[in-house]
């Protein structure tokens, strides 16, 4: 338990990263990719970065305790 929380949240840090980059290189494009798909990336973005620091939360209070 000790190593899983924090691969999760390195896990969960490189997609939001993933889900970045790709929102990023679709804007700069200006395609029909990002016209349908801009929302999306966005709310999984978001999604991803409240599942990181969830896991951030939970290492955090495993040290502290």
């Amino acid at each position: 338990m000790e190593t899983t929380i924090p691969i999760l949240m390195i896990s969960a840090m490189f997609v939001t990263l993933a889900v970045v980059v790709i929102g990023i290189i679709a804007f700069g494009v200006n395609g029909n990719f990002y016209r349908r798909n801009a929302n999306m990336l966005m709310r999984l973005r978001i999604l991803f970065q409240a599942i990181a620091l969830v896991f951030f939360a939970a290492l955090m209070f495993m040290v502290t305790n």
